[in-house]
């Protein structure tokens, strides 16, 4: 039911809905949201989640085993939480009559700026990869037969890798068909690259069923089995976080909230999910391909 009434932020004929973060936080900081520093510090308890539980192994045994799957399992919990609140407060709440106001260049600048955090992110990973990669921690012996014997890469990984550049292609498509106005081929292309992307993670889980419960390979598996399922493990959560945008522009669109002239939303979650999909290239040349070269 529509209020007429001013929601205490200048929005004239607000709505009578949930919202997450519209009072000021810290006060006197304007519209400052708290949103995105619970986002933050989830994130960050994913890695500190992912080391506890190498510290609580056995032969370890520096803190309690169920340390780190409880600390990940809480991790995720806030970081949900956040990032649902961020995205509530930051967008949704101007869509429920309609398209809002496109803010354009600043929203596209603020996705770069985090690619480039991205980037940062997933370049220390490989940084340490090459490391070990060239010491002497790395046992050739240690890493999976599917690896040594290439039959993932005549297979699955390269079954995976087709979905997901495939998944690149529709999302690129779909984009241009919003801007040419075909609303109806946008929406289908948007779902079907929704599709390919869970296919995707779908095939990862596959993947990591085969490695852990067929092979043994797990990721206290060496020096390898830490770089593999850091690296993957890494990606397949951005590959996640990217399949809830898309269904979130993909609902979205369903409700016809976006056009030709207002459509930096769909702009910047593609952005987002070329940069995952370009990611994975290099994680299968370097981790499956170098691996038995």
């Amino acid at each position: 039911m529509s209020v007429e009434t001013d929601d205490g932020h200048g929005h004239e004929g607000g709505h009578d809905h949930h919202l997450p973060a519209v009072e000021d936080w810290p006060q006197g900081f304007g519209e400052a949201s708290w949103w995105p520093f619970i986002t933050a510090l989830g994130g960050a308890g994913f890695y500190i989640g992912a080391a506890l539980f190498v510290l609580g192994q056995p032969g370890n045994d520096v803190v309690p085993q169920s340390l780190g799957p409880i600390v990940f399992i809480l991790s995720t919990f806030a970081f949900l939480t956040g990032l649902y609140g961020w995205l509530y407060h930051a967008f949704i709440v101007d869509f429920w009559s309609g398209e809002a106001d496109d803010y354009g260049f600043p929203l596209k600048l603020t996705m770069l700026l985090f690619l480039g955090t991205e980037v940062a992110t997933f370049g220390a990973g490989f940084v340490y990869y090459f490391f070990i990669r060239g010491s002497a921690v790395w046992n050739e012996e240690a890493l999976p037969e599917l690896v040594v014997t290439g039959d993932v890469l005549s297979s699955l990984v390269i079954i995976n890798t087709l979905i997901l550049i495939a998944s690149s292609v529709t999302i690129h498509y779909a984009h241009h068909a919003l801007l040419e106005g075909n609303r109806k081929r946008f929406v289908r292309l948007l779902g079907t690259t929704l599709l390919l992307g869970i296919v995707f993670l779908g095939g990862q889980v596959y993947e990591y069923y085969e490695f852990i419960v067929h092979e043994g390979f797990t990721l206290t598996e060496g020096a390898y089995g830490s770089a593999f399922y850091g690296l993957t493990g890494l990606h397949g959560l951005h590959v996640g976080l990217g399949a809830v945008l898309i269904s979130i522009v993909f609902i979205r669109a369903l409700f016809g909230h976006y056009s030709a002239e207002k459509h930096v939303s769909v702009s910047t979650v593609s952005m987002y999910w070329h940069f995952v999909d370009i990611v994975w290239v290099f994680l299968v040349v370097v981790l499956y391909a170098g691996a038995i070269l």
